[in-house]
């Protein structure tokens, strides 16, 4: 159950942050000198999706496996959107911020639900 409550916080996280793009409507970086490496689903920017995401279930699967897997995994993700050109640091660090808050939130949950089980 806790493994399928982590998938499902993770792409919850990802819908969010979805919802937030279509709220905010920042437009993905564009500069001359700096070539897109990838394809995107959007235009909108704010916040990363995928840092978004990768955070969440990096706090909640670290729950799971009692060990921290938010350094491993976070920072690759973040800066590889930095590099790929397709976002602001402001993008990856609001979306970081928002699937560590979603996945903070699940995570107490589930642990909390752990103890009070007979």
């Amino acid at each position: 159950a806790g493994w399928l409550t982590a998938a499902a916080g993770a792409v919850g996280a990802h819908a969010a942050s979805i919802a937030v793009k279509r709220v905010v409507r920042r437009p993905r970086p564009t500069h001359p000198d700096v070539a897109v490496g990838v394809g995107t689903p959007s235009k909108l920017s704010f916040p990363s999706s995928h840092a978004t995401s990768t955070t969440a279930a990096a706090v909640l699967y670290s729950g799971l496996v009692g060990r921290n897997l938010v350094p491993t995994l976070v920072p690759p993700m973040l800066v590889s959107r930095l590099v790929l050109g397709v976002h602001y640091p402001t993008d990856v660090l609001a979306g970081a911020a928002l699937g560590g808050a979603v996945g903070g939130i699940l995570r107490r949950r589930l642990t909390s639900r752990k103890r009070n089980r007979p």
